[in-house]
């Protein structure tokens, strides 16, 4: 249940964040673009909610309770920046606004990019541990919330790959072939 329940959340995310772009650029209705992208954290909370109780309902904690919390933790980190570059290309494509620029591909720039991808996913990871924490305080059944501490770890290794791959644009930073 909680698989789908982490499913459900991650389509209704971009689905309730297409239609706030639709209200925006295609029919021009920014009030309700503006309050359906609000909305967009309540899904996160649903999920939390819904979660915590199951777990307190008397579940066992499984994988998948830890992934409801990654999940809320990623799309917090990671939420405002995707629902930014989603507007600019939507806005791009349908209201004539700018191409938004990308990521930058070499140098200096790339290694700050990935830098910034690092610290995003150091808050979301952040973030997981902390509400991996707060259900099982929550919950209150040490018994039946062991499985969530494997969650500690899968995070660092989270962190540690983004670490490396932030480190290796730093150390070896991509040359651009046209000596730009």
């Amino acid at each position: 249940m909680i698989v789908t329940l982490v499913l459900a959340g991650e389509i209704g995310f971009w689905v309730v964040l297409a239609l706030a772009l639709t209200a925006r650029y295609l029919l021009r209705w920014r009030t309700v673009s503006s309050v359906l992208l609000l909305g967009l954290p309540l899904i996160d909370l649903a999920i939390l909610v819904l979660t915590v109780l199951d777990l307190r309902h008397g579940t066992v904690a499984t994988l998948a309770h830890g992934l409801a919390a990654a999940y809320v933790g990623f799309s917090v980190a990671y939420g405002h920046y995707l629902v930014r570059w989603a507007d600019g290309h939507v806005h791009h494509r349908f209201a004539g606004g700018p191409k938004p620029a990308g990521a930058p591909r070499y140098g200096a720039a790339r290694a700050r990019h990935e830098w910034l991808i690092f610290a995003r996913t150091t808050l979301a990871a952040g973030l997981t541990v902390v509400l991996i924490a707060a259900m099982t305080w929550l919950t209150d059944a040490p018994d039946r919330t062991g499985a969530l501490g494997g969650w500690y770890q899968r995070m660092g290794w989270v962190l540690a790959i983004s670490l490396v791959i932030a480190g290796s644009y730093t150390l070896f930073p991509k040359k651009d072939p046209a000596g730009r």
